[in-house]
């Protein structure tokens, strides 16, 4: 549950410093803004998710695993391409992605928490 609120931490602290303290840095790239803008998104959306999964008994690891996989690589190689223009990191990109459909098609095809 720690991990899960220090990634919620984290993606709103990242949002804030984007927003301000990196706006002129991410601007210099034509979709620089965007694309930290996306990273901040669904970062934020899977760390809500990370917080949800700790608190079900049983804990889906599998989905918790694959979602926090999913925020480092996903969104942080969108983080590091935004910053640094380093394009070689956005193919860890759909890496991520496939891990947060891995995620949520665990959530799908997972039995009910009553059903143990």
């Amino acid at each position: 549950m720690r991990i899960a609120a220090l990634l919620g931490l984290l993606a709103v602290a990242l949002g804030a410093v984007g927003a301000h303290a990196l706006e002129k840095t991410l601007e210099q790239s034509p979709k620089g803004v965007a694309i930290w803008e996306k990273a901040v998104f669904y970062h934020f959306i899977h760390a809500v998710m990370l917080f949800v999964l700790a608190l079900r008994k049983p804990l889906k690891r599998v989905s918790w695993f694959a979602f926090l996989i999913g925020i480092i690589l996903f969104s942080g190689s969108l983080y590091i391409y935004a910053l640094a223009g380093t394009h070689w990191m956005v193919f860890l990109t759909p890496i991520g992605g496939v891990s947060f459909i891995v995620g949520w098609v665990c959530l799908i095809i997972a039995p009910p928490a009553d059903a143990n």
